[in-house]
């Protein structure tokens, strides 16, 4: 094959293990392909070998996340290979080792992949190859399900030595196809790209159906009364009831964001009387518990225990959690190991409610609870046919806190300014709401996209990144109960509120004389009563997560100056403006702060001059309506137009880290209107 052709047939191959779970996780196991190109120095052949680097992930894989090595120099590695106690050290020899420029950084794998004599290698994380390899007695079951045509390697931590291995496996048994990793996965290596595939193939599928066709039908044991999962509604009302406290719970050494997961695998185990034993024993895989932590924090109650009961079990737990997990790294840690990283749990397990999951990240948080949903599989087939038996604690400690891990963590890139933040925004279909909602995703943040128009909250929620990024709520202000709904969708689909921006609003611009009682209250009832409902609702969550928080009020100059015709609408944001300084007064001892944006004249853009109030003002003034925003700006003092993304700069500045001491503030976004000076 040409090098192009070798190279297409390795991503496509990639893709389709990749696009089926059954085969590995996100961002688990890599593959290569070794192949001839011409050496651009000498102008003769090269033999080459392209791999997957490190940190990517087969269903997404591209061009750029291969690392391309040539052969003669890495195998010529076995040479100067140190020994075990020094094996870390051939991945900086990697290297020396790459073709040209470009590429990703070479994994920890590489040598497996250079080293066996195949030119296709595939190196997998399935359920059903971990089960066999997290089972008791794996290595008699690999020869039970697979015969001499699949050959049990022993535990060894990722690395040059667990590559020789693997050479030396498939040297002593050319019959073999590939072999089963203790307490790890699965590798399969092939003559051809297809050959590679099937074999992989073959290996996955074929351990499903032994499990199945061994397994005993109830591997976790019978139910527990009382442990069986709550009704689809009850549970999560019962989730979100409990979301803020686990999110605190998680949150201890630095905060995180959440992911919440019912699915029917979760509740099953946690109904069963063998998962407190399992959960115990934590996971196996590498890329398990590196995502999930050794173990996980399970709730060890019935899901009709009263809430305020769970709560308080929760918090116990938690600190005999952080005790345990101090006691492990005490255990082992070594003089030269990185600092401990932190006590809190990545997986919370709640009977009858589902599984909480955390990180970084809403993708690190879903991540991490599809690893724990991976273990859950491997603990079920390991149970059906044997008895589970992940590695030893030691050996998930030196991965851990593996000097390699730790140089990988330190060479990403640091935080955004919101990063673990959670915000929902009010009106955010449209307009300044919008605008905020784009800054602060840009920022880092999570974003609630809450809005009237549902299309217009999915449509920015899209736009925005998809449920990674931000989801969307249709919701009136108005109403209680759909606030209540929208705060319930915030943690369920993120954890916890930190940041709630007040900015739902309509505007009707009439002389006091033909302003009419229903519209005085149409106009409070959206803006003076909805902003005291939404921050009311914001306020539960964030004491009860005990993380501060933000509310910010979208106010208006308004709020301050008195304009013409327009009554309703500046009593409404003078109104809102003194909430500001109610709630900061009374929030600020949870942490929470409370401040104000006022701007003026946005009219780009804007939902509420679109709908019909720009006609009105510009009436008013006597000005045509499509010249409203210049007419704004000249009677400024700047004499420039205000644009949504304007206030979505001080709504960022006023959270976004430096104005830590700063609340009941007012800032003014208006371009410079004297008359609405604050004083």
């Amino acid at each position: 094959m040409t090098t192009n052709t070798e190279v297409a047939a390795l991503l496509a191959r990639s893709h389709r293990l990749g696009a089926d779970p059954r085969n590995t996780n996100y961002a688990g196991g890599n593959t290569s392909a070794k192949g001839t190109d011409t050496d651009p120095v000498t102008g003769g052949d090269v033999e080459l070998m392209w791999v997957k680097g490190s940190g990517g992930d087969l269903g997404t894989l591209t061009g750029a996340g291969l690392a391309a090595l040539r052969l003669d120099r890495l195998r010529a590695l076995t040479d100067v290979y140190p020994g075990v106690e020094r094996e870390d050290e051939m991945v900086a020899a990697f290297d020396y080792c790459l073709h040209g420029k470009g590429g990703a950084a070479p994994s920890i794998d590489t040598a497996m992949h250079g080293l066996v004599d195949a030119a296709h290698v595939d190196h997998l994380h399935p359920d059903s190859g971990i089960a066999l390899a997290c089972a008791a007695d794996g290595e008699q079951l690999t020869a039970q399900c697979f015969g001499d045509t699949v050959v049990w390697v022993p535990w060894r931590r990722p690395g040059f030595r667990l590559g020789l291995d693997i050479a030396a496996v498939k040297e002593a048994n050319p019959q073999a196809i590939g072999c089963v990793l203790g307490g790890h996965g699965i590798t399969a290596w092939g003559d051809t790209s297809e050959e590679c595939e099937r074999n992989s193939l073959h290996i996955i599928r074929t351990a499903e159906a032994f499990l199945a066709e061994r397994g005993r039908p109830e591997p976790f044991g019978p139910v527990i009364e009382g442990y069986e999962a709550l009704s689809g509604e009850e549970r999560r009302e019962r989730a979100a009831a409990l979301a803020p406290y686990v999110r605190a719970v998680a949150s201890q050494d630095r905060p995180q964001v959440g992911h919440f997961d019912d699915s029917d695998a979760v509740l099953d185990f946690l109904a069963r009387a063998e998962h407190p034993r399992l959960a115990a024993l934590g996971t196996s895989c590498p890329d398990h518990f590196l995502r999930t932590k050794v173990r996980p924090l399970v709730l060890d109650l019935p899901p009709s225990a009263p809430p305020a009961e769970a709560v308080a079990r929760l918090k116990e737990l938690h600190a005999a959690y952080r005790e345990e997990y101090a006691a492990y790294y005490a255990r082992h840690a070594e003089p030269g190991s990185p600092a401990m990283r932190g006590a809190d749990p990545a997986i919370v397990l709640v009977p009858g409610v589902g599984m909480f999951s955390f990180g970084k990240d809403k993708q690190t948080a879903r991540v991490a609870g599809e690893f724990y949903i991976n273990a859950i599989n491997v603990m079920r087939g390991a149970e059906a046919v044997s008895t589970y038996a992940p590695i030893e604690e030691s050996e998930k400690f030196r991965i851990e806190y593996w000097a390699l891990e730790e140089a990988k963590l330190q060479r990403m890139p640091g935080p955004k300014p919101l990063a673990t933040r959670v915000a929902l925004v009010t009106g955010a279909g449209s307009g300044i709401g919008r605008a905020i909602a784009q800054r602060l995703v840009a920022e880092g943040a999570c974003v609630v996209v809450a809005d009237l128009d549902g299309e217009n909250a999915a449509r920015v929620a899209e736009e925005l990144g998809g449920s990674d990024k931000a989801v969307a709520v249709t919701v009136d202000v108005t109403s209680e109960e759909q606030i209540a709904d929208a705060f319930q969708a915030a943690v369920l689909a993120f954890g916890g509120v930190d940041l709630v921006v007040n900015n739902a609003g309509i505007s009707i611009s009439k002389p006091l004389l033909e302003t009419s009682a229903g519209d005085w209250d149409l106009q409070h009832d959206i803006m003076a009563r909805g902003s005291f409902l939404v921050s009311r609702e914001a306020a539960r969550v964030m004491t009860a997560q005990g993380l501060g928080g933000d509310i910010v009020y979208i106010a208006s100059k308004n709020a301050v100056f008195a304009g013409p015709d327009n009554i309703a609408y500046s009593a409404a944001k003078a109104d809102q403006a003194h909430q500001v300084r109610l709630l900061a007064a009374e929030l600020g001892a949870h942490g929470i702060r409370v401040n104000g944006v006022n701007p003026d004249g946005v009219v780009r853009g804007s939902g509420i001059f679109a709908g019909g109030w720009g006609a009105e003002r510009a009436a008013v003034y006597g000005v045509p309506e499509e010249k409203l925003g210049e007419f704004y700006a000249q009677r400024t003092l700047l004499k420039r137009e205000v644009l949504p993304e304007h206030v979505a700069n001080a709504v960022f500045a006023l959270t976004g880290g430096d104005l830590t001491h700063t609340t009941g503030l007012h800032v003014p976004v208006d371009a410079g209107v004297a008359a609405a000076f604050l004083r």
